[in-house]
């Protein structure tokens, strides 16, 4: 894993270099959530969502985002990687407008999933998230994705629902979600 993202952070230097159409950025994450009860602890959670991606020309790119969550109790952890290509359909003065369409691969360890705790589970999800970028200078850009539109496919393996042991669930689910709980914020620097 460290060759990996030693490697890709070579490959995103060399081509900053090279051309100013490329931007880095993503977003981090932690949390803390405590329940009043006896013998409740607090538990910590954090996500890194690092990105990188390329300018074609001021309507389309092209990027990957990829990352980790986690908490610091019970070991829920997940990996995810996210290709997508953008297209900026509204252009205002220093805000543009967007989609994003691609395809999500998460793999996720000790989680609660769709009502269902999996020791093992996997998600691929296919479809749209809109966005908006407001563009703070010419390098600085903050960026916020609200909501997603499209298909998910989770297989659970190794669960427990309702006290019972699931070795293998699927569940297939078409979404149309837009709410304030499904908002993410990032930071880009464009080169």
């Amino acid at each position: 894993m460290k060759k990996f993202f030693m490697t890709l952070v070579a490959a995103v230097a060399v081509a900053a270099s090279a051309n100013a159409q490329v931007y880095v950025g993503g977003g981090i994450g932690i949390g803390s959530t405590k329940v009043d009860a006896d013998g409740a602890e607090a538990v910590t959670s954090y996500k890194l969502i690092p990105e990188v991606g390329y300018n074609f020309n001021d309507k389309w790119a092209a990027g990957v985002a990829f990352g980790w969550k986690g908490v610091n109790k019970g070991g829920a952890r997940s990996v995810f990687v996210n290709p997508y290509a953008r297209y900026t359909f509204v252009k205002f003065n220093h805000v543009n407008v967007f989609v994003d369409g691609g395809v999500a691969y998460e793999h996720d360890n000790n989680q609660t999933l769709e009502g269902v705790y999996a020791k093992s589970a996997n998600a691929l999800s296919v479809g749209f998230r809109p966005g908006v970028a407001v563009n703070l200078n010419d390098k600085v850009s903050f960026v916020a994705h609200v909501g997603f539109f499209g298909y998910t496919h989770l297989k659970i393996r190794d669960g427990i629902a309702n006290g019972f042991a699931i070795e293998d669930m699927k569940v297939n689910s078409w979404n149309a979600d837009v709410d304030g709980n499904n908002i993410t914020f990032g930071v880009y620097y464009n080169f």
